[in-house]
């Protein structure tokens, strides 16, 4: 299946709900209909490729042609007694699948629960929540580039660090995520060390996936607004990691400050912690706002344009690095 469309608009595609408009929007079910684009000439440049747009802040209308995969199949690869590998299309929605594992008995997944976007964008991205990276399940990465070259790249060449993989690099943005396989634990296994999940399990009698996965959402869904009622991109800023040195001059102040040690020298403090010390949570400019639960999250109260959002993104940046002398840089990429 192949859907080509012309000044399409991109509001139900962009999670932040932006009005803007593509020259160009193209949708592809199967691998083989990707490549038939790329050769018959439909995909050139300039071009970006979206899953749901979870993570995009659009600052203008996008003179180009927007790609979009509806590759959504799900196949075992590989199986033992202990462990299977799934392969899955760049399509399907990354909450789905998580639930698609919870209810086979697979672990793995179960703290990503409710990280919207898709399977494409979680490759890319690195997505992780509670202490998991989805990197640590990643087996391979499917490809497929604008000469209609197929790659297959294992997590060593995605040089995944956090929020981050070779795909974002300008000069790979050539390239195209088809599939994503993933090797889960048929044997019982959890990730259970953050405070809030501790918290949230002792309403259960049980720790089992179902409930882990239900701990988890409920947890998201009282610190993130749902896209289909506010707009937003999740978290907008990502979480600075500092030197032992700098965290301790900080700490100094502030002894009840959150924080998360990476290694002896050096320490993750919260994005979201800092921008409410600096006054931010449910405060806004014009249309573009902050959630007055969440300070990580940047909000569109309506009508709000994507440079509205980057205004307010600019002025929190400011005022974080003039009270504490740390850059929080955006998790969320600006398309304009």
């Amino acid at each position: 299946m192949i859907e080509i469309k012309n000044n399409y608009s991109l509001r139900s595609h962009n999670t932040f709900r932006i009005d803007v408009r593509a020259k160009k929007f193209i949708e592809y079910s199967s691998k083989e209909s990707l490549k038939s684009l790329i050769e018959t000439g439909e995909v050139v440049p300039p071009f970006l490729h979206i899953g749901s747009g979870s993570n995009l802040l659009f600052l203008e209308d996008y003179d180009g042609t927007i790609l979009h995969s509806k590759i959504e199949d799900i196949d075992i690869v590989e199986e033992d007694e202990k462990s299977l590998v799934l392969r899955v299309g760049s399509g399907v929605n990354w909450d789905e699948l998580v639930a698609y594992t919870v209810s086979k008995s697979w672990y793995g997944l179960e703290n990503l629960s409710l990280i919207p976007g898709e399977v494409g964008a979680s490759a890319v991205q690195n997505i992780g929540a509670y202490g998991v990276e989805v990197k640590d399940f990643i087996q391979l990465v499917e490809t497929i580039d604008l000469e209609g070259r197929k790659r297959n790249y294992s997590p060593e060449e995605c040089q995944y660090a956090y929020r981050y993989s070779i795909f974002k690099e300008k000069e790979n943005k050539n390239i195209i995520v088809t599939h994503v396989h993933y090797k889960l634990s048929k044997q019982e296994q959890y990730n259970l060390e953050y405070g809030s999940i501790q918290r949230a399990l002792s309403d259960y009698e049980d720790v089992n996936l179902a409930n882990v996965r239900e701990a988890i959402i409920k947890i998201r869904q009282t610190k993130l607004p749902d896209p289909e009622q506010i707009g937003n991109a999740g978290s907008f800023f990502m979480n600075p990691v500092v030197d032992k040195v700098h965290f301790e001059k900080i700490q100094k102040e502030y002894p009840d400050m959150p924080f998360y040690r990476i290694d002896e020298d050096h320490i993750k403090i919260p994005a979201g912690w800092m921008i409410d010390i600096c006054g931010w949570k449910g405060k806004s400019i014009g249309q573009a706002g902050v959630h007055d639960k969440q300070a990580l999250v940047l909000i569109n109260k309506g009508t709000a344009t994507g440079s509205d959002v980057l205004l307010l993104s600019k002025a929190i940046q400011k005022d974080v690095y003039q009270k504490f002398g740390i850059e929080i840089y955006p998790e969320v990429n600006f398309i304009g």
